[in-house]
């Protein structure tokens, strides 16, 4: 493949502090007061985005639609959605889309029928009481979320998921296991990710010390299958995945296997089904009543303009707990870039800081920040309107909590009304003065509120991809490639070889003169060379090799 800068890097605009459009932007949200009292509702496939928390007055909004023209976004939307290349610094397409599609391409098609067919044969045979799912990143977190959401009362099969490379992670994963009912998933685009492989071959190494043959418990979900039978997986048990789907948008392939034998393959299909439903609006909706686009500028705004360094993402539902790291994965490696598509720096702050956890267990832990610290962060709310449980009661609480700490949130408390407060309770004036300044709430801090009828998986496949294309818009409008992730990539490159450097010494006598060789080395280097690694690493390598 060539690395000639493509036809969509070579026709970047212009740099986006330098745009009138994006100038005009700036004015009207800074000029604009929150305006809470003015309902702002937005109608999309599966939820509600209510807007209202965040500033959207009508010059604000025209403002928005301009940048977004002057952005190129139409076009870029169009690209993303028809398959053509947008990730141009790996010159791919990211067509993750096409994948919950109605009507997918033949070969997806095939994939999807023929995993759906060894999900029901497994089923019919009642094989697989346990199954290890092993994966990193994206190969993880959308799975843990749909199963955590549809499975969280219990299934018939108990899943265990093993991400981490700590060793305590595959131990616990496989402990308490029956080999001979154990299936071991593992999920690896390039099938050369190393805390997967490695967990892999510990899974193998247990299942042949049960006196299994290993090929009978394995299945991969790789885009380079070629590895997965090098590696000892059968063809019948290897699912593809193809280079233009990214990790952390890989839900709706096979790589959630693991989804479908745990909590069903209808429950993959309806969460297809509301992907492909918020896809439709994202593509059809005038931008000022597209969820996903007013999610975008409003978090253009809370970010670039209004210099909110992060942003908290509070479901009040435990089921989706998940969520949380999922968005942040989503959001963070695709927004975490700081130079546009030309390489020139983008000029503003771009992807914030995703955090949070379920509401109501983040009211006793970070809300008093939220509320009364210096910075704040922007929320996003998530609620459901009906619980699928049977104590009403709890589901009132819920709902109160989730509306309490927003309207705090957005309202605050001013000085006087602090005071009357005190004095309501009896304070003297004196004892209410001095206490009513700790009662204060700056208020004003913005925030969403998404309401899904209740938590389906149609309603949840929806709710991602809105996710899905507000970083998208978002990263059109900052003008970055959302879909790369080198700052990931440096760090496994440097791995690797501090890995090597921490294989056992040969002797006591290199242990103890480790450091000697290294600055010995260092002495010996040419001035215009680099050292391998610096001072502390190289003190560490030291200590800690085997």
């Amino acid at each position: 493949m060539s690395n000639a800068p493509s036809r969509f890097l070579v026709t970047a605009r212009a740099p986006l502090t330098e745009l009138p459009a994006w100038k005009r932007f700036v004015v009207a949200a800074q000029t604009c007061a929150a305006r809470a009292d003015e309902l702002d509702l937005i109608e999309a496939p599966g939820l509600v985005l209510d807007a209202s928390g965040q500033r959207h007055a009508p010059e604000l909004l025209a403002a928005g639609e301009a940048l977004l023209e002057a952005r190129g976004f139409a076009e870029q939307r169009q690209r993303l959605l028809a398959g053509d290349e947008v990730n141009v610094t790996e010159h791919r397409a990211a067509w993750h889309t096409i994948l919950r599609a109605p009507t997918a391409p033949t070969d997806v098609q095939a994939e999807r029928e023929r995993m759906d067919a060894w999900v029901r044969r497994a089923d019919a045979e009642r094989r697989w009481r346990h199954i290890v799912h092993v994966g990193i990143g994206g190969s993880d977190w959308g799975v843990r979320l749909a199963v955590s959401a549809f499975g969280y009362a219990g299934t018939w099969r108990d899943v265990r998921f093993v991400a981490n490379i700590d060793g305590h992670a595959i131990e616990g994963g496989l402990a308490g296991l029956d080999p001979r009912d154990t299936l071991v998933v593992l999920v690896s685009k390039s099938f050369t990710t190393s805390e997967t492989l490695e967990n892999g071959a510990r899974a193998r190494e247990w299942l042949v010390a049960a006196g299994l043959d290993p090929a009978d418990h394995l299945v991969a979900v790789t885009a380079r299958p070629e590895r997965a039978r090098a590696w000892g997986i059968p063809e019948a048990q290897i699912f593809r995945l193809w280079d233009w789907v990214g990790g952390r948008f890989s839900i709706w392939s096979a790589v959630s296997l693991t989804t479908a034998l745990s909590v069903g393959s209808d429950v993959l299909a309806g969460l297809r089904m509301g992907a492909a439903a918020m896809d439709a609006h994202f593509a059809q909706a005038p931008l000022l009543a597209n969820a996903p686009v007013r999610m975008a500028l409003a978090g253009i705004v809370n970010r670039s303009i209004l210099g909110h360094g992060s942003l908290n993402i509070a479901p009040y539902d435990s089921r989706l707990a998940n969520l949380v790291p999922y968005v942040q994965q989503l959001d963070m490696e695709s927004l975490g870039k700081s130079v546009d598509l030309a390489g020139r720096p983008v000029g503003v702050p771009t992807g914030p800081a995703v955090w949070g956890m379920p509401g109501t267990d983040a009211q006793h832990t970070f809300f008093q920040w939220m509320h009364q610290g210096s910075d704040g962060a922007p929320v996003d709310f998530i609620l459901c309107s009906q619980a699928d449980h049977h104590w009403a009661s709890h589901h009132r609480q819920l709902l109160a909590n989730c509306l309490a700490q927003r309207e705090a949130l957005m309202r605050g408390k001013t000085l006087a009304q602090a005071r009357a407060e005190c004095l309501a309770e009896g304070l003297t004036p004196e004892q209410a003065d001095w206490l009513a300044p700790h009662r204060v709430h700056p208020g004003g801090r913005p925030n969403h509120l998404v309401v899904l009828p209740r938590l389906s998986p149609y309603s949840l496949g929806a709710l991602l991809a809105l996710y899905e294309h507000r970083v998208f818009t978002q990263g059109v409008i900052w003008g970055i490639d959302p879909f790369d992730q080198w700052g990931v990539e440096y760090g496994k490159v440097l791995a690797r070889g501090i890995a090597q450097a921490l294989q056992p010494v040969a002797s006591e006598a290199r242990w103890d003169s480790a450091l000697d060789t290294v600055a010995q080395a260092a002495a010996t280097r040419p001035a215009d060379r680099p050292s391998d690694h610096d001072a502390s690493t190289c003190h560490w390598i030291a200590q800690l090799r085997g």
